[in-house]
């Protein structure tokens, strides 16, 4: 039987944070195994760890219950925790090498190249549609953007912290469109304070309504934001997410102005 270790994810707090499955040794495990062992474990991620030549470099792969995913962010520090090791580890994901500099507590993540590009009127329209949106009801400081830092998001700015607590959406509509463009999660935020932010994500592409924490979704948030112009020097943001859900997270994310990588930091804690 194969081991599943249990940890939440940005947050110091076991009632906290976003769940993640790891398997600290998933050698001998096929796809489809794999697959089936994240959806009975039923979290929006579990990490597959296997093997690397490098003594401190790992590969890893991602499952959610319903697909692989090229990156996680949570199930990535989840992964760097449970490893219980010290010092600056390689994670050899399908979307690239991953920097990850952990104390065995917590784990900051530095991402491949980051990228953003506007979305279309038409894929606006259907996002705000599948969302009950209206387009007076988006932040106009924040264009819709299609951004990635290693799996790619749909970032859509709310005017309103009100509008986005009212989540309720078409899970189907937002599933397609989201698969269209090869990207997991909605990224929907809201600007609290100058470098605060709430977020919410749906994921229906993995099969859950909403992560309570989305690391690579926060990463790709660092990178649009200097994109779009938003960050003219070295910025560190909090983002918190999961509180609507009843499962408070922290992200810290650290953005250069002159650079494409993003980093984001966060606690993880055992199950």
């Amino acid at each position: 039987m194969t081991d599943v270790l249990r940890y939440s994810a940005f947050t110091t707090d076991p009632a906290g944070g976003n769940p993640a499955g790891v398997v600290l040794d998933a050698t001998g495990l096929d796809d489809g195994e794999m697959l089936a062992i994240a959806a009975e474990v039923g979290y929006s991620e579990t990490a597959f760890v296997l093997p690397h030549e490098d003594p401190d470099s790992y590969r890893v792969r991602y499952f959610s219950p319903e697909v692989e995913v090229p990156f996680c962010g949570h199930a990535t520090v989840a992964t760097a925790v449970a490893l219980d090791r010290v010092g600056t580890l390689t994670f050899h994901t399908p979307a690239g090498p991953v920097a990850v500099d952990t104390d065995g507590r917590t784990a900051t993540l530095t991402s491949v190249p980051t990228s953003s590009t506007p979305v279309s009127a038409d894929d606006l329209d259907r996002a705000l549609a599948a969302l009950g949106w209206r387009h007076d009801e988006l932040d106009p400081r924040y264009p819709a953007h299609w951004a990635s830092g290693g799996a790619r998001h749909l970032v859509l700015a709310a005017r309103t912290r009100q509008r986005l607590a009212d989540l309720d959406y078409d899970f189907a509509g937002l599933r397609d469109l989201l698969t269209a463009h090869d990207a997991l999660t909605a990224h929907l935020v809201f600007q609290r304070e100058q470098d605060v932010f709430d977020a919410r994500d749906p994921f229906p592409v993995g099969g859950v309504v909403e992560d309570a924490a989305t690391g690579a979704a926060a990463l790709a948030f660092g990178g649009y934001l200097r994109t779009t112009g938003h960050v003219t020097g070295d910025r560190r943001l909090t983002i918190h997410q999961g509180d609507d859900m009843g499962r408070p997270s922290v992200l810290q994310v650290d953005v250069r102005h002159d650079g494409d990588r993003v980093r984001v930091t966060g606690a993880a804690v055992r199950l």
